[in-house]
């Protein structure tokens, strides 16, 4: 696939040369921390070693005072609590996260997922009448709640109070709950705007501890379910997020809880990063609620023994191979379907539907057509009398603007920028395939349809030391907003030969004009041999990683685009 290469402009060139000497480190890694916005000695000593005591007080979070409250009344009076989370990562942690916590100081408390396929996204009427049927007078929703004003009002009727802690964007109507907590909501003012729907369960713990003289200590062993959620859920790692990750992966990596480490032992992986939660904790956490179940996955994060956890990790592995294997088949499936119809080909957006597709994978499915094809993607399923879909986007076209021009077509839609769920009639399918074409033909640019490698700095290769690398790795950790830097180097040549390996990847090593040789990988470029072959000089844009290979450590290029010199 035909990429754009998109180099990066330096915004400030004083800033540069002022960090460059303050820091006394490299002109690049210069330029890469004011391209993040770091522009002073103080913001870089944060950036590099974020502390715990920067995370904004709680308080500031608009309705805190009075989720607290209402807390601390249901535990007075002995009232029943139902923590209500979403099926997702992000919903299951934060619900093991809450539920941990709030039992350690109120005895009659449960939790509750709703079920994927018979009770959908969000707050659920089985869930509400769930509650009602068990004596539960307070529901703290987490990760949903957000858009569900209908069912709080429900909820309300029967007498049932409901605390919403959310990241997702409102709608027009904010639902009529005790305490609302969500910094995206009208009039608050809480200084950070991403963070998860866990991180919000961080917050509303820790606003519970700091107004009940309980240690902040006490909290932090739950911040290795929060990096999971920043990971998983694919939030900035910037800010308040940044300082969540980064403490939460030290406790992921030193002293994970049980079902953690459970799963941790099964991906056979060590020194986790945000991307090693994202390709193997996230997927079989999240596995159970598209094939089964999610409360196994909360049931297992709450784990009191190593033997309970992995027992239960166990299980929920294999769900996930059976994940794997529903995501293989209808991914073929769609892709045969799409390569058999010259109009959906050449269209600027792919919907396909399917009545027999599982609902659980349709969201991997709509992200593998979408790394395919590059365009606005929505795949679609038969459930429960309706159609479910999952929807994807690509780089800078915002997918929920899009779903909200073809709103009347839809029963209910929700999600970010880049992702979203829906549902619609059967009936509907055909009118969402070309409004949905008209609407993205519309509004989005040519070159947005062109997958973009966007690259940091341009870099000698002869500036690659081992002080440059050490301090290249504590840019970590990487995510959205502070992705793993990626290079140019130009006019670089092989030295030996370059070959290809596994299946399509290229490996060669290469050297510019007076630099020493570095070894690269370049996994899927194997059409690029011939090039790099030729023997004139060409260009390549790369990460810059450590290679281990039978104990020994090596610094290795991961191109990501080679191309003709000039």
């Amino acid at each position: 696939m035909q990429k754009r290469w998109v180099e990066n402009e330096v915004t400030d060139r004083k800033a540069v040369e002022e960090l460059e000497h303050l820091l006394n480190i490299d002109e690049v890694l210069a330029v890469l921390l004011v391209n993040r916005g770091i522009t002073s000695f103080d913001a870089a000593r944060s950036f590099f070693r974020p502390e715990l005591s920067e995370l904004h007080d709680p308080f500031l979070m608009k309705n805190m005072d009075q989720a607290i409250e209402r807390i601390e009344k249901a535990f007075m009076a002995k009232e029943k609590i139902l923590i209500y989370g979403d099926y997702d990562v992000d919903g299951t942690t934060a619900v093991a996260l809450a539920y941990h916590f709030f039992s350690k100081y109120h005895y009659s408390i449960e939790y509750y997922i709703p079920d994927r396929y018979k009770e959908g996204y969000g707050i659920s009427t089985e869930g509400i009448d769930y509650a009602a049927a068990h004596g539960v007078s307070l529901i703290i929703a987490l990760d949903c709640g957000i858009k569900s004003a209908d069912k709080i009002a429900y909820a309300n009727s029967l007498h049932i109070d409901f605390i919403i802690c959310d990241h997702h964007l409102p709608g027009d109507d904010i639902p009529a709950a005790v305490a609302v907590l969500d910094p995206k909501q009208p009039g608050c003012s809480y200084p950070y705007k991403e963070l998860s729907g866990c991180g919000i369960g961080f917050k509303l713990i820790q606003a519970f501890a700091q107004k009940n003289d309980i240690s902040f200590d006490s909290i932090c062993c739950y911040l290795d379910l929060v990096a999971v959620s920043i990971a998983s859920d694919i939030v900035p790692v910037t800010g308040e997020n940044r300082v969540l990750a980064w403490h939460g992966l030290k406790r992921l990596n030193e002293a994970p809880c049980h079902g953690l480490s459970a799963l941790m032992e099964i991906s056979g992986k060590k020194n986790y990063t945000i991307s090693d939660i994202v390709f193997t904790i996230g997927p079989r956490i999240n596995a159970s609620g598209r094939i089964d179940d999610a409360k196994h996955s909360v049931s297992l994060l709450l784990a009191a023994t190593r033997e309970t956890a992995k027992n239960q990790s166990l299980l929920i592995d294999l769900k996930n191979s059976e994940r794997k294997e529903h995501d293989t088949s209808i991914t073929e499936q769609a892709l045969a379907m799409i390569e058999g119809d010259p109009l959906l080909t050449s269209r600027k957006t792919t919907v396909v539907y399917n009545e027999s597709w599982h609902k659980g994978v349709i969201g991997i499915v709509a992200s593998r057509l979408t790394e395919k094809y590059y365009r606005p993607t929505i795949v679609l399923t038969q459930s429960n009398g309706h159609v479910a879909g999952s929807a994807r986007s690509v780089s800078g076209f915002d997918l929920y603007e899009a779903l909200c021009g073809c709103s009347d077509l839809l029963e209910q839609f929700g999600g970010h920028k880049y992702a979203a769920g829906l549902t619609l009639k059967p009936e509907n399918i055909p009118a969402l395939q070309q409004r949905f074409e008209e609407i993205v033909s519309q509004t989005i640019p040519d070159q947005l349809l062109i997958q973009e490698i966007r690259i940091d700095s341009e870099l000698n290769l002869g500036r690659i030391n081992g002080k440059f690398f050490r301090i290249l790795n504590q840019f970590a950790p990487f995510g959205p907003q502070n992705q793993t830097p990626v290079f140019l180097s130009k006019n670089v040549y092989v030295c030996g030969a370059a070959s290809i390996v596994g299946s399509n990847h290229i490996k060669m090593t290469v050297r510019q004009e007076g630099s020493p040789a570095f070894d690269c990988i370049g996994f899927g470029l194997g059409e690029q041999l011939p090039l790099v072959q030729k023997g004139l000089p060409f260009d390549i844009c790369y990460t810059i990683e450590e290679n281990v290979w039978k104990d020994k450590r090596s610094v290795q290029l991961n191109i990501k685009g080679i191309r003709a010199g000039l």
